[in-house]
């Protein structure tokens, strides 16, 4: 019987595509703070960098179509008092994002529905309760406004935004930087990554170690972990001899790797970015100027090499689109935001098509935008599966879903459990005094306004002053 010599994989045939010049993000004073993180994170509406800020710390809100050269003046998100380490867009709002700091605070934010026209100063809420800057903050996938930091005092803490309460306190777990924490597909695991060289599965709820791996990769640089969405474990790191490795484990058997592969010798941290639709990894390399791609099979050697996309500059940085996102008329399969020293380069991979009609084995149905749980009924204890949607016609985001979704994540009131076992009666009785909330929500939408435009005449008094200076020493 004659073997086959190449593995058939509707992936292999991927290309990578950098957008013309005018179709970037230009003139951007991309953050130059000594942290592993990617810097950038996207969504079907807004693309978010982390800038360069004095006095603080600072990140851009672009709407996507808002590309060419970005005035320096283009209003910021701008209420820390240290430079932002990380940013991370909910999955189940597209205008609330969460950001955390070398200020020791986690801040969440919401975008007003066409993009910032004013500096936004003012998050919704401000969670406190590390003691050391906040490296890392994720969302849970499937439970609405459960949010996870972890922080250089090497504890993770899952908070109710919703409430603004610390939740979960995971604090004598690691005992020294966590690298990296990733969510299990349904949210009810988590993996870790740390400076002590182990690799952690976690029960947060139980608060209890489920199993852990020593030495996942023996050299002293950091390794990052994710979750697979079959539940295997994904990671990159360094070898003793400083190649980069990355590795794939079970996690109810981590004493050897399913398998290891040794890339190269360079020393940029490897991001990886997970399709789990596809089951195709992307890597990037922060100061590389590649992105390769695997996919992952059950078949040996299991992470399939696919492809490299190159380009000539290295890379700062990276976000990538949610599956919800892309042009499915295209074959888009997944878009990635580069980011320069000065702009952010879009790169679109597509899987060359002849036909123009859907195509379903590209595209099976993937996680939509609403949660699976709320936040009380996954801290009681249970899981759910990500509500997933059909791409077919594209993704449309709603008018309705989304005056729904920012009504229930601004965050002030606890939502009240069962409403639907309220009489109808008494739901109209509770309508009844809207007029005086509509009044007071009115206020204070109007003294954030004024605070805002303060701010604004403020700063451009002290740049006035600048120039009249500049001005000054010149005519001396």
């Amino acid at each position: 019987m004659l073997r086959r010599v190449v593995r058939q994989s509707k992936f292999r045939h991927v290309f990578g595509q950098a957008v013309r010049n005018d179709q970037c993000y230009d003139d951007i004073r991309v953050s130059r703070v000594t942290w592993d993180s990617s810097f950038c994170a996207v969504n079907p509406k807004f693309v978010a960098i982390i800038i360069d800020a004095s006095g603080g710390g600072a990140f851009l809100v672009l709407p996507l179509q808002k590309t060419g050269r970005i005035d320096k003046v283009y209003p910021t998100v701008c209420g820390h008092t240290g430079p932002v380490l990380d940013i991370d867009w909910c999955p189940h709002n597209d205008l609330v994002i969460a950001s955390g700091s070398e200020d020791c605070t986690v801040m969440v934010w919401q975008i007003p529905e066409n993009g910032l026209e004013t500096p936004l100063s003012e998050p919704v809420v401000v969670l406190e309760g590390h003691s050391k800057r906040v490296g890392i903050v994720s969302w849970h996938p499937t439970a609405r406004n459960v949010l996870l930091s972890a922080g250089c005092d090497n504890q993770i803490v899952i908070w109710n935004v919703g409430t603004g309460e610390a939740m979960i306190n995971l604090e004598d777990m690691h005992p020294d930087v966590i690298f990296s924490v990733s969510w299990s597909r349904n949210g009810s695991l988590l993996c870790t990554a740390c400076k002590d060289k182990k690799v952690r599965v976690i029960d947060p709820r139980k608060k209890k170690i489920v199993a852990e791996k020593d030495k996942a990769h023996e050299g002293a640089r950091p390794m990052r972990a994710i979750f697979l969405a079959d539940g295997n474990i994904f990671t990159t790191g360094f070898s003793r001899m400083s190649e980069r490795q990355l590795a794939l484990w079970k996690t109810d058997n981590m004493d050897e790797p399913i398998c290891v592969q040794e890339m190269d010798s360079s020393n940029g941290v490897l991001l990886p970015f997970y399709d789990s639709d596809t089951n195709v990894v992307y890597l990037c390399g922060k100061g590389d100027s590649s992105i390769r791609y695997f996919e992952i099979t059950d078949e040996a050697p299991f992470v399939h090499y696919l492809n490299t996309f190159s380009t000539k500059e290295p890379q700062r940085g990276m976000g990538y689109m949610p599956k919800r996102g892309l042009d499915v008329n295209k074959c888009e399969i997944a878009r990635f935001y580069k980011l320069h020293e000065r702009k952010c380069e879009p790169i679109i991979m597509t899987v060359p098509r002849k036909s123009d009609l859907f195509q379903d084995d590209l595209y099976p149905d993937t996680a939509g935008p609403d949660p699976a749980l709320e936040a009380e009924e996954w801290f009681a204890g249970k899981n759910g599966g990500p509500i997933l949607i059909s791409l077919k016609d594209g993704y449309v985001s709603t008018k309705n879903r989304d005056l729904k979704v920012v009504k229930a994540n601004v965050l002030e009131t606890k939502p009240t459990p069962k409403a639907e076992n309220i009489p109808s009666i008494q739901k109209h009785a509770s309508h009844a005094p809207q007029p005086s909330v509509k009044m007071e929500d009115k206020l204070e939408e109007v003294l954030r306004e004024f605070k805002s435009l303060r701010d604004r005449v403020i700063l451009q008094d002290r740049r006035i002053a600048r120039l009249e200076e500049q001005v000054a020493k010149v005519a001396m």
